[in-house]
């Protein structure tokens, strides 16, 4: 058996080998899909009557996987968006220097906090509902590391309004670095 918390650090550094390589721009794109992610749930489950009061009361094993599939249907074309022909050509995604990797590796690590760190932080929500999975058990070392790293995931402080400037900050970015 493996604590969440061992799992959870080794996708950081999966994602930030996979960043290394990648470099930072296009890492960059995948943070602001997660963060754009983030956004839609936050919009769903405060302005959706459906999403904000059924949902959670009747199916919240449904409520886990609309998270999980907004935020994997936005990651996978986050990672797929480089591939576009005009944005690939355009050199801005070039990865020539070592500070790009080395910022890329940064970012990284950084996508695989968010991603997997909101994974965890809605599963933990929904009780855990995988039979593979089970909760962290306090008391044990594991478990109570687990258990203080569940306050820091990504959810935690980007819920509203932290996640609305995040947004913006990102758009702005956007625009002015490539654009």
């Amino acid at each position: 058996m493996i604590g969440l918390n061992a799992t959870f650090w080794m996708y950081v550094v999966l994602f930030a080998l996979i960043g290394g390589m990648r470099g930072w721009a296009r890492e960059l794109l995948v943070s602001f899909s997660v963060i754009l992610a983030m956004f839609i749930i936050n919009v769903l489950e405060r302005f959706v009557p459906f999403v904000r009061d059924t949902l959670p009361l009747t199916a919240p094993n449904s409520l886990f996987w609309m998270r999980t599939l907004i935020i994997l249907s936005l990651v996978f074309f986050g990672y797929q968006t480089p591939k576009i022909p005009r944005l690939a050509e355009s050199g801005r995604f070039a990865r020539d220097r070592l500070q790009d990797s080395l910022l890329g590796i940064f970012l990284g690590a950084f996508n695989g906090y968010l991603i997997f760190g909101s994974l965890w932080f809605y599963m933990n929500a929904a009780n855990y509902p995988f039979a593979i999975v089970t909760a962290p058990m306090a008391g044990t070392p594991i478990g109570d590391a687990a258990i203080r790293l569940l306050s820091f995931l990504p959810p935690n402080w980007l819920g509203s309004p932290a996640i609305y400037f995040a947004v913006a900050i990102a758009f702005v970015f956007v625009l002015v670095v490539f654009i």
